[in-house]
């Protein structure tokens, strides 16, 4: 059995649109109508015809992108962009577009671009929402520019432009809301832009409001589009919460045809600051095709000593920082990362075992099998089970029968000279493992139980020095790792925790759907690494001889 290296993580890709353009849209409805009426307001280019970027044009034709049978491919969707991307302008023109033009499927058909003919929404009901009016402000202002009085679009229209409101003759209507989530509750919208969502914090009740706007928007099967800069990690933004769902839509953890569209850019999370060359490089891939971006200004406020270093990666590298706890961040994690590395059935490997079961009362955490090559210190996913995200997740149970079915196999397809488990929970399946492979390996846990190995209990110091261990690997770049999703989500999620006998780590609090499970086998895959190595593991033809298990 061979591994291959897996693809980069969800939450490590520095671009997250889909490739190519989509079969089905009405996208090109969208486009057409927007040059058509809408002028650019301000800027080099004011008083010419709206003209699309690349990366706005390609939004759109995947946003209005269609199956077969006419359903949405997306029914939600986020534009996370660096400051200065334009996020604020393109979402008035989106605002006008579901306000006005043929963005609803009236008939397919194959001589048009797209292959599908629109219609406009009937009695339009639009929302551009955030926790305070002043967030909003950018967006009304551009929505309220492009409906100048006297232009073709306020007057073909006959819309009756106010400060925070625009209405159609025909009783539609745009409008600003900033209000609480009960006033909110039971508005027939047709779409809305929840802006800032980097903002929309529990505190400010963002999340309830973002809760009463998807209700509301679901009566009609319509949509919501979010703006937002990459947010602090950690307290409960609405723009956190979108992205934790599409890392679990894009790594297969979700139930049911519902899907977010995610356009990012972010810079590689191991871009050195310092290194002017290398900042230059990323801030060009950020901005890619905001040709109205000048660079320069914005390195100088990146070295500007006013600006700290995690202002400056969440706003211009459009990356979220690590919190202030976080045991590893995802920059020294994406340092390690090793694409390509094939393990080989017949070099020596460790494994590290984590387990969980499920609890009716709480989160259930999840349950981690990972490898590591010995040579080399590569990390590798064997597997991971994890309760699914939302309803789906009510009534999950950890997949015993498949669990130890990959155990087996591990063994029968690896070479493999230790395992070292957390027997929190699963103590009668280790022990039976304990006697069907314990005789085999090369490095043992204790003379009586070859695998245990607690990450909880007395063995503070113990635990401490392991997780000292695997943390320095990191920071060295002395283990590799094979880029897989639940593994760097996991080692990501974890916590620094002060105990009595050092640092050691955790989930950000006990029922936290952010599990930390992989990255704790990962530590004991490293553990047993080690000691296999001083027990000679690389020098198999004098001291240790493998047996198969089959």
């Amino acid at each position: 059995m061979t591994v291959s290296a897996a693809e980069v993580a969800p939450a490590e890709r520095i671009v997250t649109m889909p490739a190519g353009v989509p079969k089905l849209t009405l996208g090109w409805e969208a486009v057409q109508w927007a040059v058509k009426y809408l002028k650019q307001p301000n800027g080099k280019n004011a008083g010419q015809r709206w003209s699309f970027v690349e990366s706005q044009l390609r939004f759109l034709l995947w946003w209005y992108a269609v199956e077969e049978d006419g359903r949405w491919i997306y029914d939600h969707g986020v534009r996370r962009l660096a400051k200065g991307s334009g996020k604020s302008p393109f979402a008035g023109v989106h605002s006008h577009i579901e306000f006005n033009a043929p963005v609803r499927l009236d008939d397919f058909d194959p001589k048009v671009p797209g292959g599908c003919r629109g219609k406009p929404v009937g009695l339009p009901w639009i929302q551009v929402a955030a926790t305070s009016e002043s967030q909003t402000a950018n967006t009304m202002r551009m929505v309220r520019a492009l409906a100048a009085k006297g232009s073709r679009l306020a007057i073909e229209y006959g819309l009756d432009v106010g400060k925070t409101q625009i209405y159609r003759s025909d009783g539609g209507q745009l409008e600003v809301i900033t209000s609480s989530a009960a006033a909110a509750e039971g508005a027939e919208i047709t779409f809305a832009v929840a802006d800032e969502t980097e903002h929309w914090t529990p505190a400010r009740g963002g999340p309830d409001l973002a809760e009463v706007m998807d209700r509301n928007l679901a009566k009609s099967g319509s949509r919501m589009v979010e703006t937002c800069n990459a947010w602090e990690p950690g307290i409960g933004t609405v723009a956190e919460t979108s992205f934790d769902a599409w890392v679990a839509q894009e790594e297969g953890r979700t139930k049911g045809k519902g899907r977010i569209l995610y356009d990012a850019r972010m810079g590689p999370q191991d871009v050195d600051l310092a290194d002017e060359e290398q900042l230059r490089a990323a801030l060009r891939h950020v901005y890619d095709d905001c040709w109205w971006v000048d660079l320069q200004p914005v390195i100088n406020r990146i070295y500007s000593p006013k600006t700290p270093p995690d202002v400056s990666r969440r706003f211009y590298l459009n990356q979220p920082v690590a919190s202030a706890d976080a045991w590893i961040s995802p920059p020294e994690w994406a340092g390690c990362l090793s694409l390509g590395r094939v393990v080989d059935p017949t070099e020596p490997v460790t494994l590290g075992f984590d387990g969980s079961r499920s609890r009716s009362d709480a989160v259930t955490d999840a349950t981690a099998l990972i490898g590591c090559c010995v040579s080399d210190g590569y990390l590798f996913q064997v597997g991971v089970w994890e309760q699914p995200s939302g309803v789906a997740g009510k009534d999950w149970r950890v997949p015993v029968v498949e669990v130890e079915a990959t155990v087996r196999e591990a063994f029968e397809g690896y070479n493999v000279v230790g395992m070292y488990c957390d027997p929190a929970k699963w103590e009668t399946y280790i022990a039976a493992w304990e006697a069907t492979y314990g005789s085999r390996l090369l490095v043992k846990a204790s003379r009586s139980n070859p695998m245990e190995w607690w990450m909880t209990g007395g063995r503070g110091t113990l635990i401490v020095r392991a997780l000292e261990q695997f943390r320095s690997a990191v920071v060295d770049k002395d283990l590799g790792h094979d880029g897989s999703a639940a593994l760097t989500r996991h080692v990501i999620n974890a916590r620094r925790r002060v105990s009595r006998s050092g640092i050691q780590i955790s989930k950000e609090h006990p029922d936290s759907a952010r599990k930390i499970d992989a990255a704790v086998a990962a530590v004991l895959a490293w553990q047993a690494r080690l000691d296999a190595i001083a027990a000679g593991a690389l020098d198999v033809e004098e001291s240790w001889v493998p047996v198969r298990v089959r």
